[in-house]
């Protein structure tokens, strides 16, 4: 990443005071980032370090993130935007309204650097606080925005640019939260700045669509989750995410493949058949899991995490099992609408892949067999049906002649066909 640019950074008070638009080597600043220099001196803002208070830590955090409006639509931002950030080196957050950062993804590598500079989970990002930086400066100003490195007022942050998008109530239309990529340059591209302002749109869309269900389910008398009951969210997750009594906890990725191989199977699990689930064919991975089951029974506690054979006890629910009634019910629309993603997209654990496959296959075919165009639409939206071939030539097929969805359709239809070594026009082998 580029060097901190200092001369840019100690001609803050001249430029201002001066009113001038040009800093030193004739670099222009813009307008909006000009005023959010103003404003960060103003406010008091160090320009050599870096303060963003962790405001939010622990249980805390988990607490408030568990019940933050933007908790059910974080899978869907990290399947459409932060899996892309991560295959860039860059980092996605999500914050809360006052620039609280409440999700922090990327590779490890990438998250120690950030950690750097105080960009991690329960940090406040906002302008007032850390100056002139993406995150913030979309909720000030409430667009969204991408900083440069350069644009950043304060020096170690210089070596960093950024791009962030205001997240919005679809009812009161209140900023709720805020959408940020965070890397080297190709983190403040036109591109990048596309992706977030896509994404913060999507998270609205979604939100909405939830209003409507959770207002339908109250009308029809449905009842919340009863008291004691354990709920485990692991669809489109890069971590498991379990509530209880107690409260809301995101699991590390071990426990979090445990938590979901418990929950898929009521009667429980022998210790030799589930950490062959968990590690496969390791000579050490029974030891291994009995130490992780003691460290998930200490945080869960022992009621709820039993043994001999190795369960969860009380009312077990999960929101795949969700989209596995739907189907089992008929009722696939409902299905489509629960399913958020892959089942922990990131786990090679052999039973949780196995069952993410199997998840997956079921709900592909079921589409697919359905021939509702907006099911089908749907499904090649999301990141598992992008690529899939069949599904937009059943789209592609359905869709009447001449709009505008079917000619898109036609076009990823020939692309892919090309991809994959197929004839464009008739789906053959392509000759060679």
């Amino acid at each position: 990443m580029p060097q901190p640019d200092k001369d840019v950074l100690r001609a803050h008070e001249r430029l201002l005071a001066d009113g001038r638009a040009d800093p030193p080597g004739g670099r222009h600043v813009r307008g909006v980032v000009a005023e959010s220099w103003r404003r960060s001196m103003a406010a008091g803002v160090s320009a050599d370090e870096v303060n963003s208070p962790v405001e939010l830590a622990d249980r805390a955090l988990h607490d408030y993130r568990a019940a933050h409006v933007l908790s059910p639509v974080f899978p869907l931002l990290y399947d459409v935007l932060g899996r892309a950030a991560e295959d860039c080196d860059t980092v996605m957050a999500v914050g809360d309204a006052q620039g609280r950062l409440l999700w922090v993804c990327g590779r490890p590598n990438i998250l120690r650097q950030a950690e750097g500079i105080q960009f991690v989970e329960g940090a406040t990002w906002g302008e007032g606080t850390t100056g002139t930086n993406a995150p913030g400066l979309a909720l000030t100003i409430d667009q969204p925005v991408a900083i440069k490195a350069a644009e950043h007022f304060t020096a170690v942050l210089q070596q960093w640019s950024c791009a962030a998008a205001p997240i919005h109530d679809p009812v009161t239309q209140e900023i709720i939260g805020v959408v940020d990529v965070t890397g080297g340059a190709e983190a403040a591209t036109v591109q990048s700045l596309a992706m977030v302002r896509s994404a913060a749109r999507m998270a609205e869309a979604e939100l909405g669509r939830l209003y409507v269900v959770d207002a339908a389910a109250r009308a029809a008398g449905v009842p919340g989750p009863a008291s004691g009951s354990v709920h485990v969210e692991s669809l489109g997750r890069p971590h498991c995410q379990v509530t209880t009594a107690q409260g809301t906890y995101r699991l590390s990725r071990r426990h979090g493949e445990i938590l979901t191989l418990l929950a898929s199977e009521p009667r429980g699990a022998v210790g030799e058949a589930l950490a062959l689930e968990v590690y496969g064919e390791t000579s050490q991975s029974l030891s291994t899991l009995r130490a992780e089951m003691a460290r998930l029974r200490s945080m869960l506690g022992g009621d709820i995490v039993q043994s001999r054979p190795y369960r969860l006890e009380g009312s077990v629910t999960s929101d795949w099992q969700m989209v596995e009634r739907f189907l089992d019910g008929g009722d696939l629309r409902s299905a489509v609408q629960a399913y958020s993603g892959p089942l922990l997209p990131q786990s090679t654990a052999p039973g949780v892949v196995a069952r993410r496959e199997q998840l997956e296959l079921r709900l592909r075919s079921a589409i697919l067999e359905s021939g509702s165009v907006d099911l089908l639409t749907t499904w090649t939206r999301s990141r598992s049906g992008i690529g899939d071939l069949d599904a937009w030539e059943a789209q592609w097929r359905l869709l009447p002649q001449g709009s505008p969805l079917a000619t898109m359709s036609h076009n990823e239809v020939v692309r892919l066909r090309i991809e994959y070594g197929l004839d464009p026009q008739t789906g053959r082998i392509a000759r060679s």
